[in-house]
């Protein structure tokens, strides 16, 4: 889990576009669990965009999410002087966007893998814990939370292997 810091003032946020995203918006500034709010923003910003983007076009985004995200969060984590600050919430918008993409629209299969989700990402199985611990840039910060989207991603295909 993310160190416990006190979010930056909205000025940081607004400062430069990348801290912007890597705060994820804003929803990192949340005083207590910015993750679950990063999440919960992710959740919300992907009922919108993905009836915007189809198929195609959202694989693309995410991609382009994925990419810009490694260098927005290292550049914000270098800024903070923390890597990883808690703040930093745009590794759980992609990797639960991915999520969501996979799965089911049905509102019930994506609440249950925002819990799932949350729950990887705090508990950081390995490799998660690896990354976490041993990858102090922004492709470390958001591989963690990558290797938690898989582990939710399996885990909701085999409930649904057992469903049907």
């Amino acid at each position: 889990m993310k160190k416990a810091a006190l979010p930056p003032p909205i000025r940081f946020l607004l400062a430069h576009p990348a801290h912007f995203f890597a705060l994820g918006c804003g929803s990192g500034l949340a005083p207590r669990a910015p993750g679950t709010f990063g999440t919960l923003f992710a959740w919300g910003s992907f009922v919108l965009l993905r009836p915007l983007c189809g198929a195609w076009g959202f694989a693309l985004l995410l991609a382009i999410a994925f990419v810009l995200g490694i260098w927005m969060i290292h550049l914000t984590g270098q800024r903070l002087n923390e890597p990883d600050h808690g703040s930093i919430v745009w590794d759980e918008i992609v990797p639960f966007w991915a999520v969501l993409f996979l799965m089911p629209g049905d509102w019930r299969w994506q609440a249950l893998a925002f819990l799932l989700f949350r729950f990887f990402d705090i508990t950081k199985p390995q490799p998660a814990r690896w990354f976490d611990r041993n990858m102090k840039n922004g492709l470390g910060v958001m591989m963690d939370d990558v290797v938690a989207a898989a582990y939710t991603v399996l885990t909701l295909m085999l409930m649904q292997w057992i469903h049907s």
